[in-house]
């Protein structure tokens, strides 16, 4: 409501409106008691009735009120009057510094001045545990002493109490609730954008964008909409000040860059520390134009003669150092496809056409688009579950590999391009590929690296390399290559780095605070000056810059994020002429869904949640799963009442598995762990620690008390391979079981049977405890994508793969097969840890999937180098 002039509330008196202020109305007013004029912020009634609005409102007050500070709005009062809140603050004169902008920039020496004053003010409320979260132009205000003063703490957090959840348009509100954007797009800090919690360093990230506007009258982040001004914040680097605004001094230009990293550990630790900085500058007279220098006596011209050539060589040594730690980054990123076809795995580029892999896991096409984007169209082959790994340099023919569903060995193949019969290379399996630019082949089989000609043929082993047993990228010079080794999922990694000849290997950078958790691929830029590789954190994958080359003098650089998200980026390469990075971005999401053979399709299954690998209790009361693609693990009743989370990041939980008796979970972690989790909650216990090899996949026997497992095994003479074993959680004895190698995914069939599957994965075998011996079980030239028992252990479920895969059932007793289902229209899910697709069996015997409802689509990523 309108107020009248004269009208009082409380004891002020209205004197005339002032406007509209954050999410109220402002008038300047009297207090008759102090005798002084003030301002009064008014929530409209029909926001009073809104307990969101409200709860703002009075956090506004709260939290202003609890600072004093000469760069922060004073607050004196809050109120009610005839149920209206009210706010009671200090009269400003002058303008908002969205105002002073719309005139353009803010000379040098005064953008600096506001900026101290801010970051000072900012100090002040952080030192309180205050954070503001909505720092912009319009919160600022100048008076007409020239004083900054920081308004509207509507979106304040109290570091130690979080708030409550709220949306709003176009700035967006809430509270410390991950997955809500909190902020106003185009001063938001990334994990602002991403929905996470922001402590104070998200402030300084909107200063720095306010500062970045203050020199240059650009926004540093704005484009057409919020989406995409977001996707910004995330994705792009706003141009140097000193490229839009020349002679803006570099230390002036670093601060700026600093304040808008993407990751809050580099930038300042505090506002404080951003406030000295700032001084520094501002306190040399050389640094800031438009600062005066007082007069000098002439007994001193000789030494501030010294002290000036000292600051020319202290500025030029600045500028080389500069220049050398220049990053590169994202300038833009344009969608290629738009298919809506799941892709996956790696992309190759002759600099025209661009080439990937679509379909599901053991039944990947291949498809190709313009390097400009525009319609996708298939690469014809006969080969089955065909997966790109390189192009030759001419780009007449592309590398493929295939391999079964679940990949240990592959083989090797060149097909024509556009058009031709696919042509075997190697003749001997392999389990990783590379390709020298001349089209030499490098792989690995085993732990033997070898390189060979472009026909397969003079295979010749690389001896050093083989300690590692992988197949490395090679630099576009033929000079160097790259590789990385890692534990279980990825995890505890390393980037190598050796002679192109395998020799003179050592260690470029490894896992650690500030780094992605798992490392997925890594590749050379067309120049050959920097390392890019795929770093991921929490399910999304980022791609990641790191110089190739030792710098002349100081420490080496350290790597820089390229992307932050939304989207996971992964497959990536280069562009031939180094000016994009071409990438398949996703935007992760599933949805649980159970087929129902009354209506013969796939309907939402607890809710239709973004779930994965859910497991159900024997007597089909309890389940529990991976939340998708975070992968932490929850339990819950089989309706999906009663929710528990029961681990918590850093911890990536993989193929959960609950005891027959509901009150425990089996599962493995990325760091070769299997654990034990209480589904009443509670830390997980530690069961053993990669006794044999990367153990993972458990399942339960029928009584509880013992877990079948997969392990990776290796010797000299036949490398890494699968072979099953046996855990008894009552003795915490591992045992091998006996003629198991080349076994994958053991499950109990009966207490004294296993069943698991060999070789190209086209076979399942029962070893039977009793007799001690190994019988086929059923075969498929398809081979076999994912496989189950039902909770009670009466059917053992299937999936083929190929071109018209299918899930099946087969009746435990009676070993009778059924066909439950096609997936030839379906679209799983993914894993972004494992890469495997996932088959689950709800207790009503129906299979249980996750179905992708993300997306996955090529894009061009167009990169600035230094």
């Amino acid at each position: 409501m309108a107020l009248p002039i004269g009208a009082k509330l409380g004891q002020y008196e209205i004197i005339s409106p002032l406007g509209a202020g954050g999410m109220g109305e402002v008038y300047r007013a009297r207090d008759p008691q102090l005798g002084r004029d003030v301002a009064i912020k008014i929530l409209p009634a029909f926001l009073s009735r809104d307990p969101d609005r409200l709860r703002r409102f009075e956090q506004e007050a709260r939290s202003a009120a609890a600072l004093n500070h000469p760069n922060i709005l004073a607050v004196y009062h809050f109120g009610l009057h005839d149920g209206t809140p009210y706010l009671v603050s200090e009269l400003l004169e002058g303008n908002t510094l969205r105002e002073i902008l719309l005139r353009g920039p803010v000379p040098v020496r005064k953008a600096v001045d506001y900026a101290i004053q801010i970051a000072h003010g900012l100090a002040a409320a952080h030192e309180k545990g205050i954070v503001h979260r909505d720092l912009k132009p319009e919160n600022l205000f100048l008076t007409k002493d020239g004083r900054i003063k920081i308004l509207d703490f509507g979106l304040a957090k109290v570091i130690e109490k979080p708030g409550v959840t709220e949306s709003n348009t176009p700035t967006m509100s809430g509270a410390t609730e991950p997955g809500v954007v909190l902020g106003t797009a185009g001063y938001m800090a990334p994990e602002q954008v991403r929905g996470e919690v922001a402590d104070s360093r998200a402030d300084l990230f909107a200063l720095g964008s306010i500062l970045h506007e203050m020199l240059t009258g650009e926004r540093a982040f704005h484009k057409t909409t919020s989406a995409e001004t977001m996707s910004a914040i995330l994705n792009e680097e706003p141009p140097p000040v000193s490229q839009l605004v020349p002679g803006v001094p570099p230390a002036l230009q670093k601060v700026v860059h600093r304040c808008l990293e993407k990751a809050p550990q580099r930038r300042f630790h505090s506002a404080s520390d951003l406030a000295f900085a700032l001084e520094a500058l501002s306190d040399s007279g050389s640094a800031i134009p438009g600062m005066v220098a007082g007069t000098a006596s002439p007994k001193r011209g000789f030494w501030i003669a010294v002290g000036a050539a000292m600051l020319v060589i202290a500025a030029m040594l600045g500028v080389w150092l500069m220049r050398s730690s220049a990053l590169p980054v994202i300038e833009s990123v344009v969608q290629l496809t738009n298919d809506g076809e799941p892709k996956e795995g790696y992309i190759a580029t002759d600099g025209s056409r661009i080439y990937f892999n679509e379909g599901a896991v053991g039944s990947l096409r291949i498809a190709q688009v313009s390097a400009h984007g525009g319609e996708t169209g298939p690469v014809a082959t006969n080969l089955v579950n065909a997966q790109i790994a390189g192009l030759t340099a001419d780009g007449s023919s592309l590398l493929v590999l295939v391999t079964a569903p679940i990949p240990t060995q592959a083989t090797v193949w060149s097909l024509p391009l556009p058009a031709g019969e696919a042509r075997r290379l190697v003749d001997t399996e392999i389990t990783d590929f590379g390709l020298f630019p001349d089209g030499r082949l490098i792989y690995a089989v085993g732990k033997d690296v070898l390189v060979a000609e472009k026909d397969g043929s003079n295979a010749r082993k690389l001896e050093e390399l083989s300690k590692y047993g992988v197949a490395p990228n090679v630099s576009p010079d033929g000079k160097q290559m790259i590789f990385f080794t890692s534990g279980g999922s990825g995890q505890n990694w390393m980037i190598h780095m050796g002679a192109s000849d395998g020799t003179g290997i050592h260690t470029v950078l490894k896992s650690g605070e500030g780094l992605p958790t798992r490392l997925t691929y890594t590749v050379w830029s067309s120049d050959g000056k920097y390392i890019l590789f795929g770093g991921q954190t929490n399910g999304r994958t980022d791609i990641w810059a790191l110089g190739a080359r030792q710098p002349l003098l100081g420490r080496a650089p350290a790597p820089v994020r390229l992307t932050n998200g939304p989207a996971s980026y992964d497959g990536f390469v280069p562009s031939r002429d180094g000016k994009q990075i071409f990438a398949v971005g996703a935007q992760r999401r599933g949805e649980l869904v159970r087929y129902d053979s009354r209506v013969r399709e796939f309907v939402p299954f607890l809710g239709g949640i973004s779930a994965y690998d859910v497991t159900f209790s024997r007597d089909g009361k309890w389940a529990a799963y991976l939340s998708y693609p975070e992968h932490t693990l929850w339990r819950s009743r089989a309706d999906g009442s009663d929710r528990l989370q029961l681990t918590y990041p850093p911890l990536v939980v993989e193929f959960p598995r609950i005891s027959p008796d509901g009150t425990r979970v089996a599962f493995c972690t990325g760091d070769d762990n299997i654990y034990l989790a209480n589904m009443a909650g509670g830390k997980p216990v530690k069961l053993l620690n990669d006794p044999l090899g990367h153990p993972n996949a458990p399942d339960w026997s029928p009584d509880g008390n013992l877990l079948a497992l997969t392990f990776s095994v290796h010797t000299s003479k036949d490398g890494w391979y699968p072979e099953s074993g046996i855990f008894d959680t009552r003795t915490g004895k591992v045992s091998t079981v006996p003629d198991s190698k080349s076994t994958i995914g053991p499950w109990f069939a009966t207490q004294d049977t296993l069943i698991a599957i060999i070789g190209d994965q086209s076979k399942f075998v029962v070893y039977d405890f009793k007799t001690g011996k190994w019988t086929d079980l059923v075969t498929n030239p398809d081979k076999f994508v994912n496989w189950e028992m039902s909770p009670t252990g009466d059917y053992f479920f299937y999936q083929t793969a190929g071109n018209d895969p299918k899930i099946y059932r087969m009746k435990i007793k009676s070993r009778t097969i059924e066909e439950v289902a096609s997936l030839k229209t379906f679209r799983p899910v993914q894993d972004p840890y494992t890469g495997n697709t996932q088959l689950n069996v709800a207790p009503d015997n129906s299979p249980v999937l996750t179905r992708d409802v993300g997306t996955q689509e090529v894009y061009a990523l167009t990169v600035k180098w230094p």
